[in-house]
């Protein structure tokens, strides 16, 4: 008889990271694959999971308007309890560190159900930075039963937290198959961009960066455009408040700034590819960009990914105006300074990290 098990996503960089995984266990006879959709994020949530042809079996609709942060793990907690105790899955699985993550860990802890980690051991070693990320996965790790390392530095970290080390498997990080994936189909980005000029590609969402980091950035865009006459910025915004009203105005109307809602998964990977220097305080972002022979610069001061930065892909910049335009324009300007980055070197992975976790739950549940 199939095993049930449980794959759990909140947000669109769980839904890539975990949607190879999905269609892996899909289509093995051994597994009953039930999909659980917390939509911490609704709308962006949705398009990630259509694109990879994924339907949630349960959707808890979980978010609301400004929600807080301890109302949405207690609505989380509550609901995801009820599910295990209709569905009663042999194993769960969930990715990252996001509350989602977190709460879903909690349940099967109480639930006394199996719980799977994957992309476990990432650490900063900064409790608030980024938070809440860095608790949640530090919780999630503690709980987890089984766990799936993306690189050989997120192991050791288990292993400094006295996680058995017969229930880690290094396995790559599932968001380079899901990247290779697209990417091999060249897809088209949709944009009206001007290909006479250099695209310089930016994201910003994290909750650290709210207010003056956020201010920032933006007016280091506008430096960067003051610059280098032949740039032009591509900026999908958040659609969180504190995001999008900021990034509006300071940015709207400048004519070499294109500024839009999220963009889908083809067209974002579309993006990386035709952009010449990608600037980002996303996760997935820098693991994905070196992948594709893109530098990424890291607005942010910690990362939990020091891979890419070990391996001269990545730089962390942080926030300050003056730091990230000379980081920007140094790559801009100076062509062997902008190779040394751009070497299509990935520390995290092969494309095959969703067949390894299968491998290991056939090993464990069949």
């Amino acid at each position: 008889m199939p095993q049930t098990v449980l794959c759990a996503v909140g947000t669109r960089p769980e839904a890539i990271k975990l949607a190879p995984v999905i269609l892996a266990l899909k289509a093995c006879p051994e597994f009953d694959v039930r999909v659980l959709n917390t939509a911490q994020h609704r709308g962006m949530l949705d398009k990630i999971l259509a694109c990879f042809g994924l339907v949630p079996d349960i959707d808890l609709d979980i978010m609301r308007p400004n929600q807080s942060l301890a109302g949405l793990t207690a609505r989380l907690l509550t609901e995801i309890d009820r599910v295990l105790g209709q569905e009663k899955p042999a194993l769960v699985l969930a990715q990252g560190d996001t509350t989602t993550v977190m709460t879903v860990a909690m349940a099967c802890f109480y639930r006394r159900i199996e719980f799977g980690h994957v992309e476990a051991g990432l650490r900063t070693g900064d409790i608030d930075n980024p938070f809440p990320e860095e608790m949640n996965r530090i919780v999630a790790g503690r709980l987890a039963s089984l766990h799936f390392a993306p690189t050989e530095g997120a192991r050791q970290n288990l292993l400094r937290e006295r996680v058995p080390d017969n229930t880690i498997w290094m396995t790559g990080n599932t968001v380079i198959d899901a990247l290779l994936s697209v990417a091999h189909e060249k897809p088209a980005l949709g944009l009206d961009i001007d290909e006479s000029k250099r695209l310089v590609l930016v994201t910003a969402h994290r909750r650290e960066n709210f207010g003056e980091p956020l201010r920032n950035i933006c007016c280091a865009l506008l430096e960067l455009l003051a610059r280098h006459d032949d740039i032009q910025i591509l900026f999908p915004v958040h659609p969180n408040p504190n995001v999008r009203d900021v990034v509006f105005s300071i940015l709207d109307r400048h004519p070499r700034i294109i500024l839009t809602d999220p963009l889908d998964y083809v067209p974002f990977v579309a993006a990386m590819q035709h952009a010449t220097l990608i600037l980002s305080d996303s996760g997935g972002v820098q693991e994905e960009a070196p992948a594709l022979g893109k530098p990424v610069l890291v607005l942010r001061h910690e990362t939990e990914r020091p891979e890419a930065i070990e391996a001269g892909v990545v730089r962390l910049v942080g926030t300050r105006t003056d730091v990230i335009v000379e980081a920007a324009s140094k790559l801009l300007n100076d062509p062997g300074e902008y190779r040394a980055m751009a070497r299509g070197v990935s520390p995290y992975g092969d494309g095959r990290a969703a067949g390894r976790i299968v491998d290991v739950l056939k090993g464990r549940l069949c």
